[in-house]
């Protein structure tokens, strides 16, 4: 504490991120980080950026990089904003577009930064609770309120929303803003990027960190009507004008276009997941179904914290949150088939 805080300063609860622990032989499953290496053509573009030309400042319109977000959804470049990774981008989202007279309408358990936003923008939110399932249902959504954000897939749950609740939520609220964040789509969920020539009252946001594999990047983005664009880029050229340097646009540019790449370690990360549930029910786990890149487990017999405890005394890390209604469960990122490997034989014998 400080006497030169300000009064917001005093008010808040930060965010906590995950450890990011430096040890020989770690496991680490604990951030919902890509085991898998990004692409290489997007390390070789990253390489040839980083010469005489960092002198410079980089374009702060990021154009380049919004061609290549366009490209992939087809659209326009209108229709896309680029930041300094997708918290950027959903910052942006909360101070230029979720503040209303209404609250904020936003699920009781997920993404932890939600709070953290709402209580740094003076956002008022009602958190709605996720059903006996841990499932969003849209119908509690259906009644009066400033914006709606979900997380879809929701985190730390895992589980997707159908593209047709998505659609449902969208059309009846059509004086709201509707975020879908959608950190961890490419993991076997439907983007709600096809509905927007549908509804202008839609952003999708989406990042660079998961499936392609460039969480130290630090590169998101968000796409929607034009008017939303607007709003978000008079925030940032209010806050920072040069969200991402020439070594991000360079490689950003190249891991959106290589498609291939980003579909190749999404499958193998997929077929992991499914080989490390079918494992963990064996084990006598609950494991909720997951469309993203980590799985959301709870043992009825076993302590959650406990469990996290015996494994980082074993070097492997998984993620366990303190908060009420989940405080059993633990999260854990679909690591390599070796490291999932490794975490079962340590269940066994924790188990045992």
């Amino acid at each position: 504490m400080s006497k030169f805080w300000s009064k917001v300063v005093h008010g808040l609860t930060p965010y906590t991120p995950g450890e990011q622990v430096q040890m020989p032989g770690l496991i680490k499953l604990n951030t919902n980080e890509n085991p898998y290496g990004p692409s290489p053509r997007a390390v070789a573009a990253m390489q040839e950026a980083a010469g005489d030309g960092l002198r410079k400042y980089s374009d702060p319109s990021n154009a380049v990089v919004k061609d290549a977000v366009a490209r992939h959804f087809g659209l326009t470049r209108e229709q896309v904003f680029v930041g300094n990774s997708s918290d950027e981008v959903l910052a942006h989202t909360f101070h230029a577009l979720l503040k209303h007279d209404l609250p904020l309408l936003t699920p009781d358990i997920s993404y932890s930064f939600y709070p953290t936003y709402c209580s740094l923008y003076g956002i008022e939110a009602f958190y709605v609770p996720l059903n006996e399932r841990f499932e969003i249902d849209v119908e509690d959504y259906q009644q009066p309120c400033g914006a709606i954000i979900l997380a879809n897939p929701n985190a730390p749950t895992g589980i997707a929303l159908p593209l047709a609740q998505i659609e449902a939520l969208l059309a009846a609220h059509p004086e709201q803003v509707v975020v879908i964040d959608e950190a961890y789509v490419d993991f076997g969920a439907q983007s709600a990027a096809a509905l927007l020539g549908r509804f202008d009252n839609l952003l999708v946001i989406q990042t660079l960190s998961k499936s392609r594999s460039l969480a130290g990047l630090r590169v998101g983005f968000a796409l929607g009507h034009p008017d939303l664009i607007a709003g978000l880029e008079r925030v940032k050229n209010s806050f920072n004008c040069y969200p991402l340097g020439q070594v991000q646009q360079a490689g950003a540019v190249a891991a959106l276009d290589d498609v291939a790449h980003m579909e190749q370690t999404s499958n193998a990360i997929i077929a992991s997941r499914a080989w490390l549930t079918a494992q963990m029910q064996a084990l006598g786990f609950e494991v909720l179904p997951s469309q993203a890149n980590f799985i959301f487990t709870r043992h009825p017999q076993h302590d959650g914290a406990q469990l996290a405890a015996a494994l980082r005394e074993r070097a492997i890390l998984v993620r366990h949150f303190k908060a009420a209604r989940i405080d059993q469960f633990l999260r854990i990122t679909i690591g390599t088939d070796e490291e999932c490997g490794k975490l079962v034989g340590a269940l066994k014998g924790i188990l045992s």
